[in-house]
């Protein structure tokens, strides 16, 4: 009987303040919505400049086919030039696992890719990142033996990670204030419908109804409206997910967009973070009311 009451106290409710709620629902929506978007943004561009992180400017890729001696070789070039900070040495398993997540969405190419097709590589960050270093040093490791080719960070990758943390940033303040917005109006659906029910509260504080009998119902209310919109927005992303993907240029034109991708369990994983984020925003909004203007 007390779920029964609870759940038709709840949607009451939700129909007596149903256009204040409505616009509960759109900004807890639209707020989400802006925080997943961030979140998937700066994951799909970790994910396309992965090899770049870390202070690494420039990648000398070897042959396939490079003899240990001519490993050797590279390696003590490297560890002997005082305008190399630091290098990575990436073996052919670690360049196929990465060729593996790079190219998650087209399975095709693995299948017909092993680990022993692709270069190793040495991820090296020198002391001077300034782009005209950067190119003198590539171009004097570039001529090594062994060596298929070098890539440097250009400008490009450096001004897409520095626009990405913008980005995310900025997004992340509208999103702020708009779930600010969005307690205030859960607050105030809260507040009007324990106003509108206030005799009938206190009949049932007479008849011995206890605090929370009498409290959950609101919360309930809240967190519902909460997590409606959580499910708006997740839902709006999915949706716009595919077709973002298909308007980003294909790798031939800009190849650094062949690695922006956003894998599932990323996604999955900021969905319920969304999830989650719905349902605190509701509660927390409902909560504050409950206690704010209902005396029990």
């Amino acid at each position: 009987m007390k779920l029964d009451y609870m759940l038709r106290e709840t949607t009451s409710n939700l129909g007596r303040n149903i256009t204040i709620g409505i616009a509960s629902v759109m900004t807890v929506a639209v707020s989400l919505a802006l925080v997943g978007a961030s979140l998937m943004l700066r994951s799909g561009v970790e994910n396309a400049t992965k090899r770049w992180q870390g202070g690494i400017e420039f990648v000398v890729f070897m042959k396939p086919d490079a003899t240990p001696d001519q490993l050797a070789l590279m390696q003590s070039a490297l560890e002997d030039s005082p305008s190399i900070a630091s290098f990575k040495y990436v073996d052919k398993d670690g360049a196929y696992k990465e060729f593996i997540e790079l190219f998650s969405d087209t399975p095709e190419f693995a299948d017909n890719v092993k680990a022993s097709d692709l270069p190793t590589s040495y991820r090296v960050e020198p002391f001077d990142k300034s782009a005209d270093a950067v190119e003198s040093l590539a171009a004097q490791f570039g001529g090594g033996a062994g060596v298929l080719k070098t890539a440097t960070a250009s400008t490009t990758i450096r001004l897409i990670q520095s626009l990405s943390s913008r980005l995310t940033v900025g997004i992340f303040i509208i999103a702020a204030f708009l779930l600010g917005a969005a307690l205030l109006l859960i607050f105030n659906t809260i507040r009007m419908a324990v106003f509108s029910r206030r005799r009938e509260i206190e009949v049932m504080k007479l008849v011995g109804a206890t605090n929370w009998f009498i409290r959950v119902p609101f919360m309930l209310e809240g967190l519902i409206q909460g997590l409606i919109g959580a499910i708006i927005a997740i839902g709006a992303l999915a949706a716009i997910k595919p077709f973002f993907q298909d308007w980003l240029p294909s790798s031939n034109e800009i190849p650094l967009v062949s690695g922006f991708r956003v894998d599932t369990p990323e996604t999955i994983l900021i969905f319920v973070l969304m999830g989650i984020g719905g349902v605190v925003i509701g509660a927390i909004g409902a909560g504050v009311a409950v206690s704010r203007f209902l005396d029990v």
